[in-house]
């Protein structure tokens, strides 16, 4: 309690508090992309019950794994080398998951453009078994990124208090911002591609972290902020033109 004192009254530590509750938030956009894109396969009724226990699974699992910030951080240690690069469980465990991403995104995107191979029947037939499949993929992509976030976290402060309300935090905002984004994305089909588009992007950039390539997450949210712009201005120019047909067919 007496440490909880020193921290309030510290204002470094309301920085850092700060600081890491935006970068969490933004390391959370990955998890709630995939999130949203995988429940909308649900039957409507299932949607919302499986985003708020994939949400909840993600504040547990971080919170499990704050608790054991020792091991977490050891997770960093090398296993062995192979390329010139010394891997550690880390490295292995965002190469795992970015396999998964890449595989899932390129799996959406076929069964998107091939309508031959489009098994619409997937939700109807089984939908018990999707809800399963779902929550079980959420709770594995869950993972990839609750590791990264807390080693994450690890980097910026050494204050455990800091770090937890900085992850309850983000996971909020995850789940007030997780239903209103997955109906954007189910009234948009173009966001759809777009977004498996940016799952690509991630799952590319988990392969090349693990890899030991440094990408700069700078970049890769400035791009998809680009993306979703240039998309957003599409989608105005869609309206517009819809609007104008009524116009013209009467004259």
């Amino acid at each position: 309690m007496q440490d909880l004192m020193v921290l309030i009254q510290d204002p470094t530590a309301w920085v850092a508090l700060a600081t890491l509750v935006v970068m969490e938030v933004v390391l959370g956009i990955d998890n709630l992309i995939f999130i949203s894109i995988l429940t909308n396969k649900l039957p409507p009724e299932n949607r919302e019950k499986a985003r708020k226990i994939g949400i909840g699974l993600a504040l547990v699992m971080r919170l499990g794994l704050l608790g054991t910030v020792a091991w977490i951080v050891q997770l960093t240690n090398p296993l062995f080398e192979a390329f010139g690069h010394p891997f550690s469980w880390k490295d292995l465990i965002l190469i795992a998951g970015g396999l998964f991403l890449v595989w899932k995104a390129t799996r959406e995107i076929h069964h998107s453009v091939d309508p031959v191979d489009h098994k619409e029947d997937m939700v109807g037939g089984a939908a018990a078994i999707t809800f399963g499949s779902a929550i079980t993929q959420i709770l594995l992509l869950d993972l990839v990124f609750s590791i990264d976030s807390i080693i994450t976290a690890v980097g910026m402060t050494p204050h455990l208090p800091i770090m937890i309300i900085a992850v309850v935090a983000a996971v909020t905002v995850m789940l007030l911002a997780a239903t209103p984004l997955a109906n954007f994305i189910e009234k948009n089909p173009t966001i759809v591609m777009l977004a498996l588009g940016f799952l690509l992007m991630i799952g590319t950039t988990l392969i090349a972290e693990g890899m030991g390539f440094h990408v700069p997450k700078g970049y890769i949210y400035a791009a998809m902020a680009f993306s979703a712009l240039v998309e957003v201005l599409n989608m105005f120019a869609r309206n517009a033109r819809r609007k104008k047909k009524p116009e013209t067919a009467l004259h």
